[in-house]
C-alpha cells in the first residue's frame, strides 16, 4: 500500500495541508484546478455578486458537471473501443478464415496442374502409339 502524503496547497489564497496517498505532484493538480475554477468564475460579474455560500456551491456543481460530463465521456470512450475491438476479432477472423480457402485453393490448384501434367503425358503417348500404328 503506498504511504499518505501531507501536502500543503493553496486555494483561493488560503493555504491548506491535504492528506491522501496520492503524490504530492497529484495533489497541487488537484489544487490547481479548483484554482483555476475560481479563477474563472471570478471573472464573471454575476458570480461575483452571489454571497460566499452561493459561489462555493455554484463552484461545486460546475465541478460536479465536470466530473460527470468527463464520465460520459470516458463510458463513450470505453464503448468506442469495444466496438473497435469486436470489429478488430471480426477481421481477424476473417482474414484467418480467407487463408484457409486460400490454401486450400493452392492445394486445388497445384493438383489440377499435376492432373493436366498426367493428362498431356497421356496425350502424348497416346499420339505416339497412334503414330507407331500407322
Amino acid at each position: 500500500m503506498a504511504s499518505k502524503t501531507d501536502t500543503e496547497v493553496i486555494i483561493g489564497g488560503r493555504v491548506f495541508t491535504l492528506c491522501g496517498y496520492e503524490s504530492e505532484e497529484y495533489l497541487q493538480k488537484v489544487a490547481s484546478y479548483i484554482n483555476n475554477k475560481l479563477v474563472e468564475y471570478g471573472k464573471v460579474d454575476s458570480f461575483r455578486r452571489q454571497n460566499v455560500d452561493m459561489q462555493n456551491v455554484l463552484l461545486q456543481l460546475n465541478i460536479a458537471d465536470d466530473y460527470f460530463k468527463a464520465k460520459k465521456q470516458i463510458a463513450a470512450m470505453e464503448e468506442d473501443m469495444e466496438a473497435k475491438e469486436k470489429e478488430l476479432y471480426d477481421l481477424k477472423h476473417e482474414l484467418i478464415a480467407t487463408q484457409i480457402k486460400l490454401e486450400n485453393s493452392e492445394k486445388n490448384l497445384k493438383a489440377l496442374k499435376d492432373e493436366s501434367h498426367e493428362k498431356d503425358k497421356k496425350i502424348i503417348r497416346l499420339e505416339t502409339e497412334l503414330k507407331e500404328h500407322k
